[in-house]
C-alpha cells in the first residue's frame, strides 16, 4: 500500500479548491479486495435470517435493527415512490463513520470520491482557500498565495458563519467545499467572523483557477529567505535547488518561512529535515491504533545544521509543517515566531470501495521527537506576533520582520570564528 503524505499529500494536490478534507494529514493509498485464482474477487457481505452475520463479521450486534429502520422508511415514508435504495446503503455507511465523531475520517460516495481525486490532482477552480473544522466552527486555516481568497482579504482564522447565506452550524468541512467550489468567474459570498470584527461581514470572492506556487526564496541581506508552501512529492527537489542557490550566497542564517503551509507528503518533511539535522536526528513517530509504532529520522546532507535558523509559524501551519518544526526544535532549538500552529498530527488511509465509493479513516498520530503529540494541540511560537488587517493593507510582515531581528541576534552572539561557512558538497 502506497504511503502518502498531503496534507498533506500528493503532488500539487494539496491544495484543492478548499482543500477540505486534506489538510494537512498523511494518507496511505491502497485498493484491498479478495483474490482468488489469481483474479480480484471483491467481497459480498451476505446476511442471513436478518440478525446473523457471517465469520468474520461483528458478534453480538443485533443487525435486524438496520432492517427493520430499513423496512419502515421503505414502507412508511411519504415520498416512498422517490426512494433510492443505493442512497439509503450510503447514508448508513455515512452515519458509521459519523458515529466515529471524527472530522477527518470520512465517506465520499462515487460521485463525490470523485471530486475528492480530482483535488487531490490540483484540478479544480475555486477560491484558493483551505478549510477545517475546529470547536464545531468552520474555519479557514490558510489562503494560497494570489489566489482570489488572499485578493480578497480572507485569511487564516476566519471563521465562516454562512455560505450564500446558508448557515455553517454543523457543517462538514465537504459539504462546505461543494458550496464553496464552482465554475471559474462565478462568485460566492461567505460571511466572515474575525477577531476584532464586532460583527460577521461578507465576502464576495470570485472562482478562478487556482495557481500553486511550491518553493520561493531569496536573500535578505545576508540571511536567507526560503518559503515553503506546501510538502509536494516534488518539494524535496525544488527545495535542494532553492537551498543550493542561496546556499552559494555564503548566507550567515536562515529564515525558513511554514506560514499558511497545510503539510502534504510525510517523506517530503523528513527528508527535508535531513537539511538541517545531523543524519539519525529523530523527526516524527507514528502511534497506530493497534499499538505499532513507525519511527522516522533524519538522512540528508545537513548542509544547514550549524546554520542559525529560525522558523515562521502561523495558523495555517500544519501536519507536516508541524512535524518539521517541532523536530528541529525538539533536536537543535531552532526558535519559531510566528502564531499558534494548527495542531494536525492524525494520519489517514483511503481505501477505495468497489462500486467507486471511497473511505478515508483515521489510523494514527503523530509524536514529535521529545514525545509531544501534534494533534489538537498545535505548537506555540518563541515569539508571538500577529499580523493586523492593518498590516495587510500596509504591506507590513511583522512575523518576518520579528524573524529577521532574532536570527540577527542569534548571528550576533557567535563567535565570529564560529560562523559557519558553507561546504557545498551535495
Amino acid at each position: 500500500m502506497k504511503k502518502i503524505f498531503i496534507k498533506k499529500s500528493l503532488t500539487a494536490g494539496v491544495y484543492v479548491a478548499i482543500a477540505a478534507a486534506i489538510i494537512g494529514g498523511t494518507f496511505y493509498f491502497g485498493y484491498k479486495s479478495g483474490y482468488k485464482n489469481g483474479e480480484e474477487n471483491p467481497q459480498t457481505t451476505i446476511i442471513r435470517g436478518i440478525a446473523n452475520m457471517e465469520n468474520g463479521k461483528p458478534e453480538g450486534v443485533d443487525f435486524s435493527l438496520f432492517w427493520d429502520a430499513w423496512s419502515k422508511v421503505k414502507k412508511e415514508y411519504v415520498n416512498n415512490k422517490n426512494i433510492n435504495d443505493q442512497d439509503l446503503v450510503y447514508g448508513a455507511i455515512t452515519g458509521m463513520v459519523g458515529s466515529l465523531k471524527d472530522q477527518n475520517s470520512v465517506f465520499f460516495a462515487p460521485s463525490d470520491a470523485t471530486k475528492f481525486t480530482q483535488d487531490l490532482a490540483g484540478q479544480f477552480s475555486g477560491i484558493g482557500a483551505r478549510l477545517d473544522v475546529k470547536d464545531n466552527q468552520l474555519i479557514i486555516t490558510s489562503t494560497i498565495k494570489d489566489s482570489p481568497a488572499e485578493r480578497i482579504g480572507l485569511k487564516a482564522g476566519d471563521k465562516i458563519t454562512q455560505i450564500d447565506s446558508k448557515d455553517t452550524a454543523g457543517l462538514q468541512v465537504e459539504d462546505a467545499v461543494k458550496l464553496i467550489r464552482g465554475e471559474k468567474n462565478t462568485g460566492v459570498k461567505l460571511t466572515i467572523m474575525r477577531e476584532g470584527f464586532s460583527a460577521p461581514k461578507d465576502f464576495s470572492v470570485i472562482r478562478d483557477t487556482i495557481q500553486v506556487p511550491t518553493v520561493e526564496s531569496k536573500m535578505i541581506g545576508n540571511i536567507a529567505y526560503i518559503h515553503l508552501y506546501a510538502f509536494t512529492e516534488q518539494s524535496p527537489f525544488l527545495f535542494y535547488q532553492n537551498a543550493l542557490q542561496m546556499a552559494t550566497q555564503n548566507p550567515k542564517g536562515l529564515v525558513l518561512d511554514l506560514r499558511d503551509n497545510p503539510g502534504g507528503f510525510l517523506e517530503a518533511a523528513v527528508n527535508l529535515s535531513g537539511w538541517f539535522l545531523d543524519s539519525g536526528k529523530p523527526v516524527v513517530t507514528e502511534e497506530f491504533g493497534n499499538g505499532d509504532k513507525q519511527a522516522y529520522t533524519s538522512y540528508g546532507n545537513g548542509l544547514f545544521r550549524d546554520l542559525p535558523v529560525v522558523v515562521l509559524i502561523n495558523g495555517g501551519s500544519a501536519s507536516a509543517s508541524e512535524i518539521l518544526t517541532g523536530a528541529l526544535r525538539d533536536d537543535r532549538g531552532v526558535k519559531t515566531v510566528g502564531e499558534k500552529s494548527f495542531g494536525k498530527g492524525t494520519v489517514q488511509q483511503l481505501e477505495n470501495l468497489k462500486d467507486g465509493s471511497m473511505l478515508k479513516i483515521t489510523v494514527a498520530h503523530w509524536r514529535m521527537p521529545k514525545g509531544d503529540l501534534i494533534d489538537k494541540n498545535g505548537i506555540d511560537p518563541n515569539y508571538e506576533v500577529k499580523i493586523s488587517d492593518q498590516d495587510i493593507l500596509n504591506g507590513r510582515d511583522p512575523q518576518l520582520d520579528k524573524a529577521l531581528e532574532v536570527i540577527k541576534q542569534e548571528i550576533g552572539q557567535m563567535p565570529s570564528n564560529l560562523i559557519p561557512i558553507l561546504n557545498i558538497k551535495i
